[in-house]
């Protein structure tokens, strides 16, 4: 995101054509942009013969299948397109290294595409230099350090978090491989789920270097009168293959260059110099890289599938697509929007832009009105309704499925929109970057969202009868369609009740800078405040991260009502193994902005488009929102936070996981928690085991 009220006088001066002579070498010369899909792992070739993983099998009872990968973790030296110079930037980067990957986009992990009931083997293979700060124990355990010790955290996927499962508390050094095992359940859902590194202490910078990839579950069961199905089995053309799909994978490779030392080059204020020279080297190796304002001080952009300012293609208006975005980033919002681009604008490939110039850009040549999309699906999990948006918004860590279909032919603009401080992570009112260009072909043209709209709906209910022979799964797929866009045959979990409910969990979200020598990232179970030696209110219950504390005990088979708040700003809270579902969303004013229709107007600086429509979706991140901008501000009781209400079901695994801030430099200083699911002991508690 670019901090608003940074742009040129006009378009004309954001827009330098690069001169022909203008002295690069071919090295420097910026590698071709036109996107792609990230490159799936074990995709079949000639020459391994390995089995496609889309080739899925029949619905019901099934032998299992097994699918084998290796990862292995090394620097990778390779180029990142420069917009404010029309070229490459050298860097050198951890990343991960294998047959699959794609030595021209190294900073974007293979896709690893899995069916419900496959057992997937992912062996990584850490072949990063020895790193001392691994096995010394008198660093603090908040302190980012063992760079390049590593492990592997499967978000989003319902499988165990314990042995060599999705457990994130083991940690691979240097020189050591290991098999992680993933025992997908048979009744999994199929959605956009993505991988990447979580060892504690090392996660934001492992993941901004692009360590991270999706994993896609892909299910071809069909509803019955009984069962809801996946929506896959909707999104199929007249020849039964998926409807067009792209995959989009956003990132914030945040490099700075090297000096002489081979270190990140410093100001004298101890702030980052982010000028990288002819000739430099970008790299991450600090967590002064991050933090609030960094970002837009940075000058660097976002990526897609490692990819900047990437050209996509559709080969035709009226076609219905299915974008699978997810959020693979450290600590900034992106939003997603599309606009016309302007016939005056020249060569796309020509374009020579700073970061800081985006937003005028934007402004001035992005100008048709927002083509009108439908989120289908959050965090991977189908929505019991379409829900139709000019713009999405996406926290870290989240994913959303998108239907699109372009109006017409031409060329557009993917961008993202104006956002207010309380709805972005760096707690600053942000303006819009341009993401990339989207060519669109001849085809159907349709004018304004109603005929967007309808023309998605016939071409879904001419699936639906096409593809579901029992008539009353037909019957009722149809009718919910036609009754704007429900998908309830498709939704993978039942709601959860009033009574089902038979336990309570609070959480509050803390960070401690009343003593400036000492900033400490935390985490409280419970609302209640006391005054600190300086005579500030801070939440008596929050305290950062230890790896030997157990945080929360909880019940096997339990369901339980969590309450989530943020007492100093706002940040994604995130959970491992059981989603969630939105119960309400209460802002400061008492208004439930989580209903469809709402707005979310408590913030004087602008209106926030976030939460109307959340009520009763499925996710496994979520915005807790704070107006509280400063800790010695906090009152008892607080004003100006939001009241977030969820539910959630423990199913079927035991062990222990975590919960954290899915701002990963937070998440890396404590902001986390331990959490262990036991079986209960029939008296109110949980069983231990024996020692």
């Amino acid at each position: 995101m670019i901090e608003s009220g940074q742009g040129l006088a006009g378009a004309a001066a954001a827009l330098v054509l690069l001169a022909a002579a203008s002295g690069a070498s071919a090295q420097d010369k910026p590698l071709n942009r036109v996107f792609g899909n990230p490159p799936v792992l074990g995709q079949p070739s000639a020459a391994t013969g390995a089995a496609s993983l889309l080739r899925l099998p029949a619905p019901g009872p099934r032998v299992s299948n097994e699918r084998s990968y290796n990862l292995d973790i090394k620097y990778v030296e390779s180029r990142l397109f420069d917009p404010s110079t029309g070229h490459d930037q050298k860097v050198r980067l951890r990343g991960y290294v294998g047959t699959d990957t794609d030595p021209n986009r190294p900073y974007i992990a293979p896709t690893i595409e899995v069916a419900p009931g496959d057992t997937v083997r992912v062996t990584l293979n850490n072949k990063l230099p020895v790193d001392p700060t691994c096995t010394d124990s008198s660093l603090p355990t908040d302190t980012p350090h063992c760079f390049n010790g590593t492990n592997l955290h499967s978000h989003g996927l319902w499988v165990s978090p314990t042995g060599n499962s999705d457990n994130v508390l083991l940690k691979l050094l240097p020189g050591n491989s290991f098999q992680y095992e993933y025992n997908i359940p048979s009744d999994h859902p199929s959605g956009t789920f993505w991988y990447h590194p979580h060892l504690h202490g090392s996660t934001a910078l492992q993941v901004a270097s692009g360590m991270a990839g999706a994993l896609v579950v892909r299910g071809n069961r069909p509803p019955t009168p009984v069962a809801n199905g996946d929506l896959d089995t909707l999104l199929v053309d007249a020849k039964g293959a998926s409807i067009p799909e792209k995959l989009l994978v956003f990132q914030q490779i945040q490099y700075a260059c090297e000096g002489p030392d081979h270190k990140v080059q410093m100001l004298p204020n101890g702030i980052v110099d982010w000028t990288c020279l002819p000739g430099d080297t970008g790299v991450i190796e600090s967590y002064a890289q991050f933090g609030p304002g960094t970002w837009a001080a940075s000058g660097r952009w976002t990526s897609i599938n490692g990819q900047i300012l990437p050209h996509f293609e559709v080969p035709k208006s009226g076609l219905a697509e299915r974008w699978r975005l997810v959020h693979a980033g450290v600590r900034e919002t992106i939003t997603v929007q599309f606009r016309k681009l302007k016939s005056s604008v020249g060569p796309i490939d020509e374009l020579h832009l700073q970061a800081k110039d985006s937003d005028q850009f934007v402004q001035d040549s992005c100008v048709g009105d927002p083509v009108p999309y439908q989120i289908v699906a959050s965090d991977g999990l189908t929505m019991a309704k379409a829900q139709e948006v000019t713009a999405t918004t996406l926290q870290p860590g989240y994913r959303n499925d998108l239907l699109v279909i372009f109006p017409e032919a031409g060329e557009y603009c993917v961008s993202e929109v104006a956002t207010p401080a309380s709805g972005n992570v760096s707690d600053a009112a942000s303006g819009r970057e341009i993401l990339g260009f989207v060519s669109v072909g001849n085809g159907t043209t349709l004018s304004g969202a109603n005929a967007i709209r309808k023309a998605l709906t016939e071409q879904l209910v001419a699936t639906a009868e096409r593809v579901y022979a029992d008539p009353v799964v037909k019957g009722k797929v149809v009718k919910d369609l036609k009754e704007g866009l429900k998908l309830t045959s498709f939704v993978p979990r039942p709601t959860i009740t009033d009574d089902e409910v038979n336990g309570y969990q609070d959480l509050v979200f803390f960070i401690d800078t009343t003593s400036s020598a000492n900033v400490t990232f935390e985490v409280g179970n419970d609302f209640t405040m006391t005054k600190n030696a300086a005579g500030n209110y801070v939440p008596t219950s929050a305290e950062p991260y230890s790896p030997s504390r157990i945080d929360r005990e909880l019940p096997l088979g339990g369901v339980q009502q969590w309450e989530l708040r943020s007492y100093f700003v706002s940040h994604p809270f995130h959970i491992h193994v059981n989603p969630f579902q939105i119960v309400k969303i209460v802002d400061p004013n008492g208004k439930d902005v989580s209903v469809s229709g709402a707005v979310d107007d408590a913030d004087p600086t602008g209106v926030d488009p976030q939460y109307p429509g959340l009520q009763g979706v499925w996710k496994d991140t979520l915005w807790v929102k704070s107006l509280i901008k400063s800790p010695t501000g906090l009152t008892d009781p607080p004003t100006g936070i939001y009241k977030i209400v969820i539910r959630t079901r423990y199913e079927r695994y035991i062990g222990q996981f975590v919960l954290h801030c899915h701002i990963l430099d937070h998440e890396d200083q404590g902001m986390m928690q331990n959490i262990n699911i036991a079986i209960p002991d029939g008296q109110g508690g949980v069983t231990h085991g024996h020692h």
